[in-house]
């Protein structure tokens, strides 16, 4: 029997208080609670279709506006994935997926390489979805990215309305993880260079 891939890991500052467990060999549960519904909505849809169980709660200063809940949920988040991966070895690595939500659809690229690097092409046209700016839709996959030292690559291929925009772009990530993180059988780190960061 595999050892379980699990991570806590929480962040404090003077903006936010955050804690995240991830467990990624789950059944797709999730608590959470940000503060903020629409990235409540956001991150349980990733859970859930990543198959990753998530825990997550962030008290931030949201009588300032969204931005350091946002961010710092996602740099927690990210570095409970990196956590939980250990050093990477026995992973498909690779994942890539598309998510239809009605009329838009997304696809999503992810390379567990140890290397962060976001391209996230959403194209919302909205100031807000809910209580989220929508640049902090975006901002939120790119500092995810970065503390999961992985590529990511999400772009929108088409779509008329926001909501759906951004929650097909947040299940083809999901579903784009969920093939990345699977283990394969295989005990070797899979680089030619022999680690991955």
């Amino acid at each position: 029997m595999s050892a379980p891939r699990t991570a806590t890991v929480t962040r404090e500052t003077e903006e936010t208080r955050v804690r995240a467990a991830l467990a990624l060999d789950g059944r797709g549960t999730s608590e959470v609670s940000t503060g903020i519904g629409f990235l409540d909505h956001m991150l349980d849809a990733l859970a859930r279709h990543a198959r990753f169980d998530l825990e997550l709660t962030c008290e931030g200063d949201l009588e300032i506006d969204d931005h350091h809940t946002a961010e710092d949920c996602a740099l927690v988040l990210g570095a409970a994935l990196d956590a939980a991966l250990g050093d990477r070895s026995g992973i498909e690595r690779f994942g890539d997926a598309h998510a239809p939500l009605d009329e838009a659809l997304a696809r999503a690229v992810c390379d567990l390489s140890g290397r962060p690097w976001p391209e996230v092409h959403l194209g919302l046209v909205r100031e807000r979805i809910g209580a989220i700016a929508t640049e902090n839709v975006t901002h939120f996959f790119q500092s995810f990215a970065i503390a999961a030292r992985m590529s990511l690559h999400v772009d929108l291929l088409r779509g008329a309305n926001d909501h759906h925009r951004a929650e097909a772009a947040f299940k083809a990530t999901a579903r784009a993880l969920r093939f990345a993180v699977q283990r394969t059988g295989d005990a070797r780190i899979p680089s030619t260079k022999g680690l991955l960061r």
